[in-house]
């Protein structure tokens, strides 16, 4: 074993290609995981596309200007480096944290908080390959009866809208809460929207299919962004109230502008979909007169992940619904072209080497 294949894109030209490449050989601290699934997120596609770029490439990427993509990723250990602690063994089922600590900035010297954390398959080679080096804390065990594919998505697709949801959103029960867009992150935030007990739960998506889905997934109503009478279905919905909490995952610019034209008194605007677009209030007095908010949110933490292991674990999320196909690691170009075309309106699609 001495060379797999790895989903590489290449940075200075854009270009994609599933090649072959050197098995990577884990140093001190770290471990090399055999992948048994990677998720396709959209963050991916936005890479190879340029939209998005790495902010804080290790020497190696900087270096070669090439990058293994995949941040959400799920394998088995199957080599220890040097001077690896705890209780790591091979075999061991893992999900990986989606990031880790860059080691330089202010807050890791002072060991505090990582001000420029690295993410995987972004920041340095991630999991659309056979094997993946990961460091030991960033390792997550998953029990016996969690399938690869469910525990692969967990770090980001549904780690994201977890912790936009209880973090920067700060949800609460009886909180009206609004969604905009039902893809992959989205579904996920109407799952954990209703399970801390957010009342009601208004998905807005301009596709049927994904309307649907929203509503088989737990929003109470699923409503088109583009309805003339989309602002009264919103107060009926909340009782003349207004959304509480409202958030983008479709990093839409129109999405903002609407999203902050229903908030109620001291409603809440979380950002968590990407875009380079700028931000626009239209009615500024409006939105300082309620005491209206805008908060970014990137990701999530290793404690959600963690969290999110033992709920799925004991039932409380199902995530069997979310993975829409299985794709060979040798095809994840046509994954990454379905999922940017919308192909049968996927979830999330999930590479198997």
């Amino acid at each position: 074993m001495s060379t797999m294949l790895a989903g590489r894109l290449h940075l200075d030209t854009r270009t994609f290609a599933v090649e072959e490449v050197p098995v990577p050989v884990p140093g001190p601290g770290e471990v090399l995981v055999e992948v048994r699934a990677a998720g396709v997120c959209l963050s991916d596609v936005h890479l190879i596309d340029g939209s998005l770029s790495p902010l804080f490439p290790v020497d190696a990427v900087r270096s070669s200007r090439a990058i293994t993509l995949g941040h959400e990723v799920a394998g088995v250990v199957h080599t220890l480096g040097p001077d690896t602690r705890g209780t790591w063994t091979p075999g061991q089922r893992v999900v990986l944290q989606s990031g880790q600590a860059c080691d330089t900035c202010e807050g890791c010297l002072r060991r505090s908080t990582c001000r420029q954390p690295l993410t995987l398959g972004v920041d340095y080679d991630g999991g659309w390959a056979e094997y993946v080096i990961a460091r030991q804390e960033n390792l997550v065990p998953i029990p016996d009866d969690l399938p690869f594919d469910q525990a692969a998505i967990i770090p980001d697709a549904v780690s994201t809208p977890y912790a936009a949801i209880l973090e920067a959103g700060a949800v609460r029960p009886a909180h009206a809460v609004g969604i905009w867009g039902a893809g992959g992150l989205g579904v996920h935030a109407v799952r954990i929207a209703r399970m801390v007990g957010a009342a009601p739960i208004i998905v807005v998506d301009p596709l049927p299919t994904a309307r649907e889905r929203a509503l088989a997934f737990g929003a109470d109503i699923a409503l088109d962004p583009a309805s003339p009478d989309f602002a009264q279905a919103v107060g009926l919905a909340t009782g003349g109230r207004g959304i509480q909490v409202a958030f983008d995952f479709a990093g839409v610019p129109a999405v903002r502008t609407q999203a902050i034209s229903v908030l109620g008194p001291e409603g809440v605007l979380v950002l968590a979909g990407l875009t380079p677009e700028p931000i626009t209030v239209d009615d500024s007095l409006g939105f300082c007169f309620q005491l209206n908010q805008i908060r970014g949110h990137y990701g999530s933490g290793p404690e959600h992940v963690e969290e999110l292991v033992r709920l799925v674990s004991a039932g409380r999320i199902d995530l069997a619904p979310s993975v829409s196909a299985r794709v060979p690691l040798a095809e994840a170009a046509d994954a990454v072209s379905r999922l940017e075309n919308k192909t049968g309106d996927p979830i999330r699609l999930v590479l198997t080497p």
